[in-house]
């Protein structure tokens, strides 16, 4: 349903397929311990070889994300990467899908990017690929992410409790999803903000 070299081109981003043309942007960009607070791993773009390695086993296997189908998320001007975002858990005979393990620059938080990012993959997911379900996780700790999801439109579905091990702390997980009945609300709320003409910020 996603192909693997998906472009999806926005006004501010586009999503590219994760390349390792993207090393020298991501390791700058993510060379940030606060990016890595609640995420399963930690820092992994401590240098540019890791950077590199990083983005090798995203598009080759991950183990921790062996379906994902990954992308950087670029900046059209001045054409940098500033981070990352997935495509996982995809089923074709239940059309569904995640999307997750995205993570920005810091410099680039609470600004339209994850907003149009988020647009761009929702759009094509409903649009072209007929998914009928989106899911989103989050760290039930990480009310940052908690709350940027809910203001994408995600509808909360529940709390998995000790759902799993992160760095040796045991780690509840927080799950939305979208439905492609609720997509066309969403897709008019996704516009207004990306316009500018709603309050609501993500």
């Amino acid at each position: 349903m996603i192909p693997k070299d998906l472009h999806l081109l926005g006004k501010r981003i586009e999503l590219q397929p994760l390349d390792l043309r993207h090393a020298a942007d991501l390791f700058a960009e993510g060379n940030d311990d606060r990016i890595w607070e609640y995420t399963t791993r930690p820092n992994l773009f401590t240098s540019l070889e890791s950077t590199v390695e990083y983005i090798k086993l995203a598009r080759h296997g991950d183990p921790y994300c062996p379906d994902g189908i990954p992308f950087a998320i670029v900046e059209r001007k001045p054409g940098k990467a500033i981070g990352c975002t997935r495509c996982f858990d995809i089923s074709e005979r239940n059309r569904r899908l995640e999307i997750g393990w995205t993570w920005i620059g810091h410099g680039h938080w609470r600004t339209s990017t994850n907003t149009e990012c988020k647009m761009l993959l929702l759009q094509f997911a409903f649009e072209v690929a007929g998914v009928v379900r989106v899911q989103f996780r989050a760290n039930a700790a990480n009310e940052r992410s908690r709350k940027a999801i809910i203001r994408l439109g995600a509808v909360y579905e529940g709390t998995l409790r000790s759902y799993s091990i992160t760095r040796s702390q045991i780690r509840d997980t927080t799950v939305y999803s979208i439905l492609n009945t609720e997509w066309p609300q969403v897709k008019r709320r996704l516009e207004a903000l990306l316009e500018g003409t709603s309050s609501a910020s993500l």
